[in-house]
């Protein structure tokens, strides 16, 4: 999956920023998917309209997400919740690993996340905006990124931000306003990670393809699915199905789904 805004994405700008040592703008660059606002002078409040990214998870049928998956189920035409809920579930899968994936390979550094906000715009992907995270005295930078020794350090952090920060509790709350199967996010949090990897490759795709590579043997992903180097670049073939073939008629699978046409309806 592509974490460009495609077909499945129901759901920013940059701004370049020296806080940090780190260039946001060369994110932002890459596309919306990207993006991480950042605040232009020291103090600076969010933007009107965001809120703490943590509100995002919060669970119950009047929770953000599960407001958003009726959203996202009426866009889609689509009668069925879960399979809004996995759309959506995948584009913000896709959201957190491209800033995470992107700020590992192209500046060295993981963004946290812990103290970012957020905003939903009525069409495109997520908006984050999060101040300068502060840097331990003792803490010294990254060597450079795709580097032996820096391989198993960005990988960690990759792990602890965006798969322990935020898809744990974004499946928590995907999961309290619809069913779905622990086996299905995990298999869309690959894809999202596979699809941010197709983008970067144009960048610098064998630091990339490295830690794509690291993350997808560790659990929850490990299991999830099948990467390759094609002749376009990265390749992933996902053990599970995201469900955008429920769509309709004439939605068809991805191109990384387990299935290579869209399965018959069920009979009785």
């Amino acid at each position: 999956m592509n974490p460009a805004p495609d077909r499945r994405h129901a759901h920013g700008t940059g701004r370049t920023d020296g806080s940090n040592h780190t260039d946001h703008g060369r994110l932002a660059a890459i596309g919306p998917y990207f993006a991480l606002d950042t605040p232009a002078t020291p103090g600076e409040a969010p933007p009107p309209g965001f809120r703490p990214l943590s509100e995002l998870y919060g669970t119950g049928p009047d929770g953000p997400l599960a407001r958003r998956i009726r959203v996202v189920a009426r866009r889609l035409g689509t009668t069925e919740p879960r399979v809004a809920a996995s759309i959506l579930h995948l584009g913000l899968a896709a959201r957190f690993w491209s800033v995470g994936l992107g700020a590992a390979v192209l500046l060295g550094t993981v963004p946290t996340l812990e103290r970012a906000w957020v905003r939903i715009p009525d069409q495109g992907p997520l908006d984050l905006w999060t101040p300068p995270e502060p840097v331990p005295p003792a803490q010294r930078p990254l060597p450079v990124p795709g580097t032996p020794a820096d391989q198993g350090s960005l990988a960690d952090r990759l792990y602890e931000a965006v798969l322990v920060g935020q898809l744990e509790p974004l499946a928590a709350a995907v999961r309290s306003a619809v069913p779905l199967s622990a086996r299905l996010l995990a298999g869309n949090a690959a894809s999202a990670l596979a699809g941010t990897l197709r983008v970067l490759d144009a960048h610098a795709p064998g630091p990339a393809r490295a830690l794509v590579a690291e993350l997808l043997a560790r659990p929850p992903l490990a299991g999830t699915g099948t990467l390759s180097a094609g002749p376009r670049g990265a390749a992933f073939r996902r053990t599970s199905c995201c469900l955008y073939y429920r769509v309709g008629p004439g939605a068809g699978v991805c191109g990384d789904c387990c299935f290579s046409r869209p399965p018959a309806p069920k009979r009785g």
